[in-house]
C-alpha cells in the first residue's frame, strides 16, 4: 500500500499525516463542545490545544528517541525525521500533561477538569491514529492463522493496530457515556489511563517492534505503572472528595 496520498510540488503527503491531522481536528471539535457545556470559552480551549498538541508531538518523539538512543546517537540527523516514523503515545501523553498543567496554571483553570475533557478526544484520536500504522504496515504482531490476520511481507500476522483501535474506541464510548455522571474532577482522565494501560499491556505482548528496557517491553512496563498509579490516584481523589463532603456536612 502506498504511504503517500498525493504530492504537492514534489513533496509527498503521507496518509499517516492525514489520518493524524483528521483525528486532531475531530478531537478539538469534541473538546470544545464538551468544554462549552461546562462554561469554558471555546477560544480558551483552542489556546490549550495549540500548546498541548505540539508539546505532545515533541514528547512522543523525544520518548521514542530516548529509548532508541543506540541508533540515534549514531545517526543524529534522523532525530527530527518524524516522517520516517517513531512517535510513542506514552511520550505524547507525558508531554501533553506537562504543557496542559502549565497552561492551566497560567489560565487558572482546574487541571483535573481540563484533563477529564481531554481524555475523550485523546482516546478517540488514538483509535483513529492506529489506522496510520495499517497504512505504513507497521506496529503489527507476529504470525497467526486467525482469519482476521493481515498480510505483511508475505506473512499473515496479528493486526495489533486493529486490536488497539477497537479497544480505544470502546474506551471512548465508555468515557462519553459516563462523563455526565462524573463526581470527582480528574477521575475521568485517570480512568482513561487505567483502561488504556490494560489493553495496551496485553496487545503489546503480540507486537514485534516493541521498544525495550533490557528484557522487558517498555510499553508493558509503563502500562503496569499506569495501572498501579491510576488505581492509587483514583482511590486518593475519591477519598479526598469524600473527606471534603464530610467536613461540609458532618451529620452525614
Amino acid at each position: 500500500m502506498n504511504r503517500y496520498a498525493f504530492e504537492i510540488f514534489g513533496f509527498g503527503v503521507a496518509w499517516y499525516g492525514i489520518i493524524i491531522a483528521s483525528a486532531m481536528l475531530l478531537g478539538t471539535f469534541i473538546l470544545t463542545k464538551v468544554g462549552k457545556r461546562y462554561g469554558y470559552d471555546e477560544n480558551d480551549l483552542i489556546d490549550l490545544v495549540l500548546v498541548i498538541l505540539p508539546s505532545a508531538i515533541i514528547g512522543a518523539r523525544a520518548y521514542y528517541v530516548i529509548f532508541e538512543w543506540s541508533y540515534y546517537s549514531q545517526h543524529p540527523s534522523q532525530i527530527l525525521a518524524t516522517r520516517s516514523g517513531g512517535l510513542a503515545i506514552h511520550g505524547g501523553v507525558i508531554g501533553g500533561l506537562i504543557a496542559g498543567y502549565i497552561m492551566c496554571k497560567i489560565k487558572r483553570f482546574d487541571f483535573g477538569e481540563i484533563a477529564d475533557f481531554f481524555s475523550m478526544p485523546l482516546i478517540l484520536g488514538q483509535a483513529i491514529g492506529r489506522w496510520g500504522n495499517f497504512i505504513n504496515q507497521e506496529a503489527h504482531g507476529g504470525p497467526t492463522n486467525l482469519p482476521w490476520g493481515i498480510m505483511v511481507d508475505g506473512v499473515k500476522v496479528h493486526p495489533t493496530f486493529l486490536y488497539e483501535s477497537l479497544w480505544d474506541f470502546g474506551i471512548f464510548i465508555f468515557l462519553m457515556l459516563t462523563f455526565k455522571n462524573r463526581k470527582v474532577k480528574g477521575t475521568h482522565f485517570v480512568k482513561y489511563v487505567i483502561l488504556y494501560s490494560i489493553g495496551r499491556f496485553f496487545i503489546e505482548g503480540l507486537r514485534t517492534d516493541s521498544l525495550m528496557i533490557g528484557p522487558f517491553r517498555t510499553a508493558q512496563v509503563i502500562s503496569l505503572v499506569g495501572i498501579l498509579l491510576g488505581a492509587g490516584l483514583l482511590f486518593y481523589l475519591n477519598r479526598k472528595e469524600h473527606s471534603k463532603n464530610s467536613q461540609k456536612d458532618p451529620e452525614k
